[in-house]
C-alpha cells in the first residue's frame, strides 16, 4: 500500500491540491495526515473540507497544536498567531469544529506505523522533533507503547528528516534527496519527519510531504511546485491576517 503523508497544511489550498494530485500521479492509494490542518493560511474551510472528504473514504487522520488553537481561541490577543486563531475559529463552520475536536492525538497504520503531529513522547505537550535527543525520545516512547510500532511519522518541524537506529541502538539522522526512494526495512526502528505541506521553513516554497511504500518498504520524500503567490495572496485577501504569513509563503521562510 503506498500512503501519501501529509502534514502541517495550514489551511493553503493550493498547496494542498498540487500535493494531492502529485501524489494521485505517483500512484498514492491512500492518503494520510498528521495534524495542523488549519492555522497561518487563509483557507481554512476548504482545506478542511478537503480532508474530511479524503477521511471519509478511509484516510487517518490526527489533531495537531493548531487545531487546538483554532478551537480555543484566545479571549485577548497577545501574539500574531492569537490572531490567526481567532480568524481561523469564525472561518469553520460546527461541522468543520466538530470533526477537529474528534480528531485523535495518535492513530495506527496497521500493526507497525504510528502517527502523531509533534512527538510519541506526550503527543499533548506538542514537543518538537527537531534534534537527535528529540528523536530518541520519540521512538523510545512508541516502542514503550507497543515493540510492534516500526515507523513513526511527525510533522510539526517545517522541514524533513529521517531517523533510524542501528543494530547497536546508534540513532542516526539522514537529511533525504526529494523523489529518491528511501529502503526503511522493518528489522530497524524508523522515524520520519515528513515536512509542512502548507508552510515551508526551509528557504524553498514549494511544499512539502512523502510517499510510505509498505510493500516494498520505502519512503520517498517529495517536493511539489505550487502557486505559492496566490497562497499568500489569499492571505493577504482576508485583510485579518498579519501580511507576515503571506511573506513567509512566498519565501519559504
Amino acid at each position: 500500500m503506498k500512503y501519501a503523508l501529509l502534514a502541517d497544511l495550514h489551511s493553503n489550498l493550493q498547496a494542498l491540491d498540487a500535493c494531492l494530485e502529485h501524489a494521485r500521479a505517483q500512484n498514492a492509494q491512500q492518503f494520510a495526515f498528521i495534524g495542523d490542518l488549519v492555522g497561518y493560511g487563509g483557507n481554512p474551510a476548504e482545506v478542511v473540507d478537503r480532508v474530511m472528504a479524503l477521511v471519509s473514504c478511509g484516510a487517518p487522520c490526527v489533531r495537531g497544536n493548531h487545531e487546538y488553537m483554532a478551537l480555543n481561541p484566545p479571549d485577548v490577543i497577545r501574539q500574531v498567531q492569537d490572531e490567526g486563531a481567532a480568524w481561523t475559529h469564525a472561518q469553520l463552520q460546527p461541522l468543520h469544529r466538530s470533526f477537529l475536536e474528534n480528531l485523535p492525538l495518535t492513530t495506527r497504520l496497521g500493526q507497525d506505523v504510528l502517527l502523531v503531529h509533534a512527538s510519541a513522547d506526550s503527543p499533548d505537550k506538542w514537543h518538537y522533533v527537531s534534534d537527535n535527543a528529540a528523536a530518541e525520545r520519540c521512538m523510545r516512547a512508541a516502542a514503550a507503547q507497543d515493540e510492534a510500532i516500526r515507523y513513526v511519522f511527525v510533522g510539526h518541524v517545517h522541514a524533513q528528516s529521517l531517523y533510524f537506529l542501528t543494530p547497536t541502538a546508534k540513532l542516526m539522522r539522514f537529511t533525504p534527496e526529494p523523489g529518491v526512494p528511501i529502503p526503511v526495512p522493518p528489522h530497524r526502528q524508523w522515524l520520519a519527519v515528513v515536512g509542512s505541506c502548507g508552510q515551508p521553513r526551509d528557504r524553498d516554497p514549494r511544499a512539502m510531504y512523502a510517499i510510505y511504500d509498505s510493500d516494498a518498504a520505502t519512503i520517498t520524500f517529495h517536493r511539489v511546485v505550487y502557486d505559492h503567490l496566490a497562497a499568500a495572496m489569499a492571505v493577504r485577501k482576508t485583510h485579518a491576517l498579519p501580511h507576515h504569513f503571506a511573506d513567509r509563503l512566498e519565501w519559504g521562510l
